[in-house]
């Protein structure tokens, strides 16, 4: 087997374990499994992440309750939220993470479909670039995984799952200790997770939109140079990612110290 042929046949068994099958959202995960840099493991069943989940089903909801996930962070704006409601379990504990995504997802199609001549890559080099609103936004998502009750599960989702999502994912790893070459593994699956919704997506935009399909196609997936980008960011505003974990985000060592103690095995 080729490089790809191997790297995606991993994503396949990988995907057996890790992807939760829900009829209502795709690019639902567990963040479980993964290698720390000093040999423990992510644990399984308490940490996932998602794209939309406004159009789960009872049998959906079912699931989720069977796995205890009883926290649901959303990192979508509130035009977006409102729109669009998560539908979740009663009694879930819901919480609106809005920094950043105000601008609806309208507001960022019209200013794709003004500028369709450029290529989409750096458009979404521009997204990945802009850091400001990253601690408002993920403070809360570290608070409640902190606060998070030891037999309950929380997941943390936007639209599509591949980009707020990607990189609270990638931030939360990062603290956990995982080496960025897995937390880039993780971040490059959406690919694989969303490849229907993606054609979709891509086929709608050249379609309705007349955007450029190679433009089109980059955004509508990941690329490996949108989250180097925001970490690259991250270290030349902060020195470093550990730093802006401390001073944006809050992580003392005690609060890291707790949160391995929780999801490391």
């Amino acid at each position: 087997m080729g490089m790809m042929a191997s790297r995606s046949f991993a994503q396949i068994t990988d995907s057996a374990k890790r992807h939760v099958v829900l009829q209502g959202a795709a690019n639902f995960r567990d963040l479980g499994g993964y290698t720390t840099k000093d040999g423990h493991h992510v644990k399984w069943n308490e940490i996932y992440r998602s794209a939309d989940m406004s159009k789960l089903t009872d049998a959906d909801l079912a699931v989720l309750k069977d796995r205890k996930i009883t926290y649901d962070v959303d990192f979508r704006g509130v035009k977006e939220a409102a729109s669009q409601p998560d539908k979740i379990n009663p009694g879930t504990d819901y919480t609106l993470c809005p920094a950043g995504s105000n601008s609806s997802m309208n507001d960022w199609m019209k200013s794709i479909v003004s500028a369709k001549g450029k290529a989409g890559d750096s458009l979404m080099i521009v997204y990945y670039s802009k850091i400001d609103s990253l601690p408002a936004r993920y403070q809360p998502f570290f608070d409640k995984l902190i606060n998070l009750p030891s037999n309950q599960a929380l997941v943390f989702h936007c639209t599509a799952g591949k980009d707020r999502t990607g990189i609270g994912a990638a931030l939360l790893l990062y603290t956990l200790g995982v080496p960025y070459e897995t937390i880039m593994q993780d971040y490059l699956a959406s690919n694989y997770y969303r490849k229907a919704e993606n054609a979709k997506m891509v086929s709608q935009m050249v379609k309705f939109m007349h955007i450029d399909e190679q433009v089109a196609t980059s955004m509508a997936s990941v690329n490996k140079e949108d989250l180097d980008t925001t970490f690259n960011a991250i270290v030349k505003q902060y020195g470093s990612i550990d730093k802006f974990l401390r001073t944006k985000i809050g992580l003392d060592d005690k609060k890291i110290a707790l949160l391995k103690s929780k999801f490391l095995e």
